[in-house]
């Protein structure tokens, strides 16, 4: 990832490059555009315009290129009212949803998903968290895009946050086949990656946390065996202990750090790992006799 850009700005360079090949999808990425950022108005001349309210210029020129590839309309001179019409006739009042006719095949419906994520959509640094969301005006915008995500299998929510209606996806799974429906192929490498170098990470935290317990608890247990036997020693005395509890006390004293296993190998003859536990534990228990 390129650390002087965002993620969000990464995937929309991406996709802003993806140009549909069929008519269809570029006139449902550009209904997408129409219907989250575009905008009719007249200039001084009370010639017709349109224009997008966009503040990135690679997806500004994505629209306009789209609009003059599917309209034949260039953005430096005025529309005429003939093109208006046509605009009109596909787009509506801007108001609306985006006509269903647009959303017949299942590639314009990810071409419409690409234009409303490039004009509407953000997606958080997933180095931090995974979260991708659209900001819609009106809830019937932000139903059509839950509707035709649900399409893809992916579930979103909806929000209202202040006036706006956020449809977000906060599952890293969900993101990744969003990213893949609207054909942002090297931003999902890029996540996956992510996601699994997160997913080591977090396994190998996982697994020093339990090492660490498991250390801590066999060290708490050594001192506590030591302690008892020095009780033992001073309060009771090895030579009342049978031998094979005496050699247990001795050897427990004189490898404070050892294992359970390697303390048992150092007795003579050798003793099994429960042998041990079941020695120490005697000895443990006859410390709290004589305490008592």
């Amino acid at each position: 990832m390129n650390k002087g850009m965002s993620f969000s700005k990464e995937v929309k360079g991406e996709l802003a490059g993806h140009m549909g090949a069929a008519r269809h999808c570029r006139m449902a990425e550009l209904a997408a555009m129409m219907s989250f950022a575009g905008q009719y108005g007249r200039d001084r001349q009370g010639l017709y315009t349109v224009g997008f309210q966009l503040e990135n210029e690679v997806v500004l020129r994505k629209c306009f290129t789209l609009l003059e590839k599917t309209y034949n309309i260039n953005k430096n001179v005025g529309i005429s009212e003939k093109e208006m019409q046509d605009l009109y006739r596909d787009f509506g009042d801007l108001q609306g949803t985006v006509d269903a006719r647009f959303l017949e095949k299942s590639c314009c419906r990810r071409a419409f998903l690409r234009g409303a994520f490039l004009c509407i959509g953000s997606i958080s640094d997933p180095q931090k968290g995974y979260h991708l969301e659209f900001v819609c005006t009106k809830e019937i915008k932000a139903r059509q895009l839950r509707e035709v995500l649900r399409g893809f299998d992916i579930e979103a929510k909806t929000v209202l946050r202040k006036k706006y209606y956020v449809v977000y996806i906060k599952e890293g799974a969900g993101i990744v086949d969003l990213l893949n429906v609207m054909g942002a192929h090297v931003a999902l490498m890029n996540l996956e990656n992510l996601r699994i170098l997160k997913e080591m990470r977090n396994s190998i935290n996982r697994r020093v946390n339990c090492e660490t317990a498991n250390i801590t608890k066999t060290v708490n247990a050594a001192n506590r065996q030591i302690e008892d036997i020095v009780y033992l020693r001073d309060h009771y005395g090895f030579q009342k202990l049978p031998p094979a509890l005496r050699d247990m006390a001795q050897a427990r004293l004189e490898y404070p750090d050892a294992p359970l296993k390697e303390l048992g190998e150092r007795l003579e003859p050798p003793v099994g790992k429960s042998g041990v536990n079941h020695r120490l534990r005697k000895l443990s228990e006859l410390a709290e006799k004589v305490r008592g």
